[in-house]
């Protein structure tokens, strides 16, 4: 027999992550989840969340989501908006 169901409702936390977004706020929403690395020949800068899944690269324009465990992950903004309403 094939079931039905939907998805509960749920608000969530998130931040879209630019080159202007201020890396040490975002450190501390995210409880210690987010790593900013460099590269030693570029300097070019690359923040990773640190998942339950393992460490995910964040491009700019990426959401940054806090889930209602504290669990921080990245979501691509295609996917975002097709998930999620903004409430604000």
């Amino acid at each position: 027999m094939i079931n039905k169901a939907r998805k509960k409702p749920i608000e969530i936390e998130f931040i879209e992550y630019t080159d202007d977004t201020n890396i040490v706020d975002l450190y501390d929403w995210s409880n210690d989840q987010i790593e900013l690395v460099f590269e030693n020949d570029t300097l070019q800068k690359h923040l990773y969340v640190n998942t339950l899944e393992g460490d995910m690269l964040v491009n700019a324009g990426d959401y940054i989501i806090k889930g209602n465990n504290g669990e921080v992950y990245p979501c691509k903004p295609d996917i975002f908006h097709k998930t999620y309403e903004v409430t604000q």
